[in-house]
């Protein structure tokens, strides 16, 4: 399944760093009595600091980030200021429980997950950060896969050597999803029967938010493997009801449940509604559905040009950025087959495949390879957004199975001209996530953005926001809508700078 990736400015020194997760030692067949173990090093999350010259340093330890606590398998990271203290905050999923650390602003954290009451248990997979009942504080939404553990695991596959298989999901039940309502005071409390998001029936792994209904209130979507996709229409009252099938994002265009891993919720063609991406396994294509603004969505993987692009490949973590900065959110895909015996079952499928990069020309895609990594194969997973070198473009941070990581440093993209967004809160949480900002040209042409953190599978991405200008020496207008329901708007906004906005009284 992988290990994500969050790529966020952790001491605030105004440089991205990175952080990885990371599995445990686990034996096969697994005693009763015995959990995964993180003990050994090379099985530890790990965080890296970026530094002046643009290297990372290794600071896991002097972070107090080590291999405690024990017995959990790594697999997801959520970012975001979840005390409103300035400093960016770090939430750990995985098999056996999850991990809140809290950052302690002197490049240290804290453990801080029993305090807040945040530990789940399960098998939990994606989180996000977000806020659900615009009190200023941030929330955590946790998706979780199935009823498994180590006691009920089974041999799939052909019984010979080299042909065990992972099972498929229809062999075990699904699990619950969580969401964690901020208290202010530190902790936490488990709302998700009382906000009407504990629904047995999923098999969770992306999750991706949006206020798709412009009503003022985030909205959540959940890809769900192999069992509809759930997509939760947040009611203002602090519950939600599950629309999924009604708004047509549940199944795919012929009614059928398909293999949803990665997603993201965003304006693909820049009509002011947020769309949705979903990435899938090989030969069912990746799933794209534009937002009807009526509140039903329409399946364009197709027409769009989506579908003959990915039929052959396997996804997980997605985005839709403008790597370019010509105006169009493209899409990237980290990418590789979930089954590495997969040659010997169906000889025309790879396990390791290349990343997929997907160029936006006014709403049809086209496959693009900029440069060799883009033909080289991995067994991609995590992947998490941001400017790195602040140069004005967005670079990729890609985490796959058994491999080392990849920097995709992107120097090409800044040949374009750009603004950058960083929004700091006062009524709404501190991050400004769930603030909704449009950016309109000289020219007529606008673009629409939810500020997220959470993105893909597994990842967290960077809070500022890369808008691409093309040939635009500046924005006509920047309007801001934050979660408290302020609104505020800058005009004639010159290109190529970092615009930092903090939230006016009213």
């Amino acid at each position: 399944m992988g290990g994500g990736v969050a790529v966020f400015d952790y001491d605030n020194d105004g440089r991205l760093d990175i952080f990885f997760t990371n599995g445990a030692k686990i034996d096969d067949p697994m005693p009763d009595s015995k959990l995964p173990d993180k003990a050994d090093r090379k099985f530890w999350n790990h965080l890296y600091h970026q530094n002046a010259d643009g290297t990372f340093t290794d600071v896991t330890e002097k972070a107090g980030l080590t291999g405690m606590p024990q017995n959990h398998y790594g697999m997801g990271v959520a970012v975001g200021d979840f005390d409103n203290d300035g400093l960016e905050d770090i939430y750990v999923t995985g098999y056996g429980g999850n991990t809140l650390y809290h950052n302690n602003g002197d490049g240290t954290f804290t453990d801080v997950t029993k305090i807040a009451g945040v530990e789940a248990g399960g098998w939990s997979v994606s989180a996000g950060f977000f806020d659900y009942d615009n009190d200023g504080r941030l929330d955590i939404f946790v998706t979780r896969y199935l009823d498994w553990s180590f006691k009920t695991n089974r041999y799939c596959g052909e019984q010979k050597p080299g042909y065990r298989a992972y099972c498929h999901p229809d062999n075990y039940d699904g699990a619950t999803n969580i969401l964690y309502h901020n208290n202010g005071d530190g902790t936490f409390t488990d709302v998700s029967g009382k906000a009407g998001i504990a629904n047995p029936r999923g098999k969770s792994l992306g999750v991706a938010f949006a206020d798709y209904d412009a009503d003022g209130f985030i909205d959540i979507f959940v890809a769900n493997d192999s069992v509809q996709c759930f997509l939760y229409h947040n009611n203002g009252n602090g519950t939600f009801s599950e629309v999924g099938l009604l708004a047509g994002v549940g199944y795919n265009e012929d009614g059928k449940a398909f293999a949803g891993m990665g997603a993201d919720f965003s304006d693909f063609d820049n009509d002011s509604r947020p769309d949705i991406v979903v990435t899938d396994l090989s030969n069912e294509r990746y799933m794209l559905f534009r937002n009807n603004g009526d509140g039903t969505f329409r399946d364009v993987t197709n027409i769009s040009g989506l579908g003959g692009a990915t039929l052959a490949f396997s996804g997980w973590s997605t985005h839709l950025f403008d790597f370019d900065n010509d105006g169009w959110k493209d899409i990237f895909v980290a990418q590789g087959h979930v089954m590495d015996t997969i040659h010997l079952t169906a000889p025309n499928l790879k396990y390791m495949q290349p990343p997929l990069l997907l160029r936006n020309d006014s709403g049809h895609f086209k496959r693009v390879i900029l440069g060799s990594v883009f033909e080289a194969e991995w067994a991609g997973r995590g992947a998490a957004f941001g400017d790195l070198d602040n140069d004005g473009d967005v670079d990729i941070v890609m985490s796959s199975v058994g491999q080392k990581p990849t920097v995709l440093r992107n120097d090409g993209g800044n040949r374009n001209h750009w603004l950058g967004i960083l929004l700091i809160g006062k009524k709404s949480n501190r991050d400004g996530i769930g603030s909704r900002v449009k950016v309109v040209f000289a020219s007529g042409l606008t673009q629409y953005f939810t500020i997220n953190t959470a993105v893909g599978y597994l990842s967290a991405s960077d809070k500022r926001l890369i808008v691409g200008l093309g040939t635009e020496t500046m924005a006509k207008l920047v309007e801001i809508r934050w979660p408290s329901g302020i609104v505020q708007k800058l005009e004639n906004v010159k290109a190529g700078q970092m615009l930092k906005v903090t939230e006016s009284a009213s």
